[in-house]
């Protein structure tokens, strides 16, 4: 008997031995599907795009745009900037440009070959899924979800443009995103691109000198509000914004230009009304996001009905404060189930939104 165990054992041990000598490049190795030669992506992966030299590979992901080599699988660059997932990207047939587009509504220009970025097209109203360039280069095609394509000019870079310190992603225009990128970098030190006026610390005075320098850009200046105010950004965080600028009580101009234009930005995120708006995707499979507007705070309510007027499923979002809710991180979202978490069948449904006295029905279209 004991011969036996200790033959177990022994077993047990080469077993052991074996897999701890594995290297973690034969474990790859053994991962990867027959024929495969490389493993590559860091994040959700959306598309992927060969350069027309066939060297290099652009791969659009949840992270950001992935640059690697095509040969050897080796990660060259990974170019950063847009503020939600990249959904499509292309390479210009000239070789020198990469474009992209995103959940973020944006259209963005990154220099192939450097990485540096060099323009951003905003119009889109909502998610750009697709980007391609003309056979010469010179044209871009942009689509959306918006139900719309765009055909963007694109002007070679010959020069870096002289930096803006308030333009902090470096896009060459100063505008919401820049001012969210202070905010999400408060208290930290040392060199970092959020730290407008260079005191080693980035705190609120960066944030307001941003504020101060809404719409200033490196060549032609664009509208005050280049960028959609889509939910992004939240009146909750505006008003504390504002009330710590306010208690640093400084009196410089630049200074009290940012809080003027925080106050005003306030306004901009305080709708007029409370107003449901269409959901998006529609027609969807299986989820879908229901965006809407608050003049003033409530406790809010999402119904969901058949077409026959059956109530689906009752959501209920709790008390939500006055504000702009229209992306996905704060629209109102159902799964396509019902109350027993079954997924409903295809065909017509209505959802209300009752918000306080204010109650909308809109209607929406499952098709599977």
């Amino acid at each position: 008997m004991k011969t036996k165990y200790l033959l177990l054992l022994m077993v047990f041990f080469v077993i052991l031995t074996s897999t701890l000598n594995t290297s973690a490049q034969d474990y790859t190795q053994w991962e990867l599907p027959e024929g495969a030669k490389a493993r590559l992506g860091k994040g959700e992966i959306y598309d992927i795009q060969y350069s027309p030299d066939g060297t290099r590979l652009a791969v659009a992901s949840s992270i950001g745009i992935w640059v690697y080599d095509a040969q050897t699988g080796k990660d060259l660059d990974l170019l950063t900037g847009h503020t939600w997932s990249v959904n499509s990207v292309s390479f210009s047939p000239d070789g020198k440009t990469i474009a992209s587009g995103s959940f973020d509504e944006t259209v963005r220009l990154w220099d192939a070959n450097t990485g540096r970025h060099l323009r951003t097209f905003t119009g889109h109203t909502g998610d750009v899924y697709s980007v391609s360039f003309s056979p010469d280069s010179s044209t871009l095609a942009s689509g959306s979800g918006d139900d719309t394509v765009f055909l963007w000019e694109v002007t070679p870079t010959s020069s870096e443009p002289e930096r803006i310190a308030e333009d902090v992603n470096g896009d060459g225009v100063v505008n919401i995103i820049d001012l969210t990128l202070v905010a999400s970098n408060f208290g930290k030190t040392g060199e970092n691109a959020a730290d407008v006026n260079g005191d080693g610390v980035v705190n609120i005075i960066d944030l307001t000198l941003v504020a101060a320098a809404f719409g200033n850009t490196a060549s032609a200046a664009p509208e005050i509000w280049s960028c959609p105010l889509d939910g992004t950004l939240t009146r909750a965080e505006v008003e504390a914004w504002l009330r710590e600028a306010r208690q640093m009580n400084l009196t410089d101009a630049s200074f009290q230009r940012g809080i003027l234009i925080l106050e005003q930005l306030l306004v901009a995120l305080t709708p007029k009304e409370t107003v449901l708006l269409p959901n998006y995707p529609n027609p969807f499979n299986p989820e879908t996001w229901i965006p809407y507007q608050l003049a003033t705070s409530a406790d809010v309510t999402l119904t969901i009905y058949s077409a026959n007027g059956v109530v689906v499923r009752t959501i209920q979002l709790g008390n939500i404060p006055a504000g702009i809710y229209q992306n996905k991180n704060r629209a109102a979202y159902w799964d396509g189930k019902n109350e027993l978490g079954e997924p409903v069948a295809s065909g017509v449904y209505f959802y209300t939104l009752t918000a306080g006295e204010f109650t909308a029905t809109r209607k929406m279209l499952i098709r599977k």
